[in-house]
């Protein structure tokens, strides 16, 4: 049985600063691929919550690196997958440039 995801305040923020800096330096067309690949992910971490490595056993907190530049953090309890924290890479990148 698939568990139900719910977003933190601070994932949800990060995720969307994320999402305007790919639109603003990379367009559309990859924001929308970016989109549907962490979304797709998310179906199949409701399937199969433990695939994470633990990264904090005393908080019971989860990682898993997406893609390169993005990592998800997460806590599972009960019957739900709580988004913890979405780390990004991305920011260096830019500041590279």
């Amino acid at each position: 049985m698939a568990l139900e995801l719910y977003w933190s305040k601070r994932a949800d923020k990060k995720f969307d600063t994320i999402l305007e800096y790919l639109l603003l330096e990379w367009g559309e067309s990859i924001t929308k691929s970016f989109v549907k690949e962490i979304y797709d992910f998310l179906d199949i971490l409701s399937e199969f919550p433990e695939i994470g490595t633990i990264e904090n056993k005393e908080k019971g907190i989860r990682g898993f690196t997406v893609i390169e530049q993005i990592d998800l953090y997460y806590k599972i309890e009960g019957s739900k997958i709580i988004l913890t924290i979405v780390r990004s890479k991305l920011s260096y990148l830019s500041e590279l440039q």
